[in-house]
């Protein structure tokens, strides 16, 4: 019984350890706009995504069927959401000029793909108010002569 139990929680490690390469990345550049901090650069990102993986982790058994993904991004948000007073100062990263609800809904809705209800949802907003603040940060960000949004999260990606 306790080698199966053994054999069982390797199994597990070894999952966890695979979606952590597959999705560390992508999870870290997510956490590195939400922090504003630049790339390359980006302790409070760091802390902020071990936060949410170490989350995953202790619930890896629990997630049958669930998007292990989508579980660590709802935690980097509401971590970030929770710790948003940090990070109000601009780092010189790229959504630097934006307040951290800004940057949550931009970041989810623009750079995730999450859908505008469930990211009303996931925040405890209303759907008007997500609207309104993606459309905030929006004519922000373009106003400082960015290039169009959705291209220039990509383009700071691969800096990462």
């Amino acid at each position: 019984m306790r080698e199966r139990r053994a054999r069982q929680e390797r199994a597990r490690a070894r999952e966890f350890e695979a979606f952590v390469a597959g999705a560390g990345g992508r999870l870290l550049h997510a956490a590195t706009l939400l922090t504003a901090e630049p790339p390359g650069a980006a302790p409070g990102a760091q802390r902020l995504l071990v936060g949410a993986l170490a989350h995953t982790c202790a619930d890896w058994t629990r997630l049958r069927g669930e998007d292990p993904y989508d579980h660590t991004r709802q935690e980097l948000a509401a971590r970030f959401a929770h710790t948003a007073w940090r990070y109000r100062r601009s780092r010189g990263g790229l959504l630097g000029i934006l307040s951290p609800q800004e940057r949550l809904v931009l970041v989810l809705r623009l750079y995730e793909g999450v859908a505008e209800e469930q990211t009303a949802a996931g925040l405890g907003l209303p759907v008007e108010r997500v609207r309104a603040l993606c459309s905030r940060a929006m004519a922000a960000m373009l106003s400082r002569g960015a290039a169009p949004l959705p291209s220039a999260l990509r383009e700071a990606e691969g800096a990462l």
